[in-house]
């Protein structure tokens, strides 16, 4: 359940308020003119979450890539 609070209160303790949600992750509910306003942590994406899917990358077994034998296609330039 967030902690309520009225905008006078909010405005006096501001930033110890947004101190707290930072802190705790539990938001804050401000409620004006029957609206209930919240201050919320944002949820953590990773980097790694916004990559696209490729699912197809590899067509069969990658352990069959890793013991491929590539000697006759590359010659090292001298």
């Amino acid at each position: 359940m967030p902690l309520e609070v009225t905008p006078t209160e909010f405005r006096k303790n501001l930033y110890k308020l947004l101190d707290q949600v930072i802190a705790s992750g539990q938001p804050i509910s401000i409620k004006r003119k029957g609206i209930i306003l919240q201050v919320v942590m944002p949820e953590q994406v990773s980097r790694m979450g916004l990559l696209d899917p490729h699912p197809d990358t590899i067509v069969g077994d990658p352990e069959a890539i890793v013991h491929m034998d590539w000697s006759g296609e590359w010659t090292p330039t001298l």
